[in-house]
């Protein structure tokens, strides 16, 4: 543990920054899943749908700085090509 109070300072406040990095990429990765699932399913309309909430979530995830640019843009654009892919 820290002696200088300015490093305790920083230590509590990692935590609480890497708590909420966690709980974002959390939710982005579920996001991701519900569109998966609705791509297994065969289901088009369910599938556009969620991934019109995972782009929302992803770009909310890139503009907190927990993701970056083009990992956001990769995941919106792979997500959206498996969709345009189904029958």
């Amino acid at each position: 543990m820290a002696n200088i109070k300015s490093a305790k300072k920083r230590i509590l406040v990692s935590e609480k920054k890497a708590a909420r990095n966690k709980a974002v990429k959390s939710s982005v990765k579920t996001a991701v899943k519900h569109v998966r699932t609705a791509i297994e399913a065969n289901d088009k309309a369910a599938a556009e749908a969620a991934l019109k909430s995972a782009a929302s979530t992803i770009d909310k995830a890139e503009t907190k700085g927990v993701l970056k640019k083009n990992t956001a843009s990769r995941k919106v654009a792979r997500l959206s090509s498996a969709i345009s892919k189904m029958q």
